[in-house]
């Protein structure tokens, strides 16, 4: 897949981007104005699509066009940013009359930017979405049917598609079944969509994880987690990030423990699994990017 559905919209906005003068002003936005009653049909289910970022000037742009471009209409996009040093917040100023709400102020990570994200939205659906990650024409489309179908289900998954350098493009994203899920996060995070109710119900993420508080999150229902799956491809999200390292696979380790998802040696054994495969999935990465050295 060509590294430019990931780097920036095809209309060549980004370009443009490239020509805005920095803006010492306000470091938040947005027109509300979109969302709510002002939706081109009330009677659909408002879905909010939450970005967290920092320093994401690379990417930002296409994941916003991604949203922008979605062919449902009740959507708002709101984009916490974490205090950028680079040039995202003037590209969130370019996008200002397009984007639900946006703040830009220091965080303590993805998950507190997430909460902050939760305070502000105003949707029945929300979901949470990369900024180097993008959704594919549809995607929000597919959700709602499927909430549709399935009107007692509080959590919706998907596939996704995985990108990366090396060219290596898997697929990812299963269906959401008790036990599995207490072993490994089987889903996609960012190709699901919540209930807004879930978060009334259960709470907010836990701000001390780095990497792992979605999982601990979707752990706290347990069997009790109503769910739907769709085994379409709704997302597209680039390999690498605080994920793709072994750090990820010890909180999980403590997402267990805390949540009593699984006895302590069945987690332990869980880890060491995941850490082979992790190390397996590094070692063809390698080799393949050896094998095929153009394709980056």
């Amino acid at each position: 897949m060509p590294a430019t559905i990931i780097n920036e919209p095809q209309d060549g906005s980004r370009g443009k981007l490239l020509n805005i003068s920095s803006d010492p002003g306000s470091a938040s936005g947005g027109a509300r104005s979109l969302c709510g009653a002002a939706s081109l049909n009330p009677d659909m289910p408002l879905v909010s699509v939450i970005t967290a970022v920092f320093n994401g000037h690379e990417h930002i742009a296409a994941c916003i066009e991604s949203v922008l471009r979605q062919d449902y209409p009740n959507v708002e996009h709101i984009i916490l940013d974490g205090g950028s040093t680079d040039d995202t917040v003037m590209i969130l100023r370019h996008y200002d009359d397009q984007i639900a709400f946006w703040k830009s102020e220091p965080d303590k990570g993805v998950y507190d930017a997430w909460n902050k994200g939760l305070e502000v939205a105003s949707g029945e659906w929300i979901a949470f979405l990369g900024a180097d990650d993008i959704y594919l024409p549809g995607a929000i489309s597919t959700y709602v049917e499927l909430a549709r179908l399935n009107p007692k289900a509080d959590f919706l998954s998907s596939r996704a598609r995985l990108y990366h350098e090396t060219g290596y493009s898997p697929i990812f994203g299963g269906e959401w079944e008790w036990p599995c899920f207490a072993r490994s996060m089987s889903t996609i995070h960012v190709g699901t969509m919540h209930r807004r109710s879930l978060f009334a119900q259960f709470g907010q993420f836990d701000t001390s994880y780095r990497i792992a508080g979605d999982y601990e999150f979707l752990l706290r229902p347990r069997e009790t987690l109503r769910t739907a799956f769709t085994p379409a491809i709704t997302v597209v999200m680039r390999a690498g990030g605080l994920s793709d390292s072994t750090a990820g696979l010890y909180e999980a380790l403590r997402a267990k423990q805390s949540t009593n998802a699984r006895g302590p040696l069945a987690a332990a054994i869980d880890l060491r699994r995941a850490i082979f495969r992790f190390h397996v999935r590094r070692m063809f990465l390698k080799l393949r990017s050896r094998a095929f050295p153009t394709s980056r």
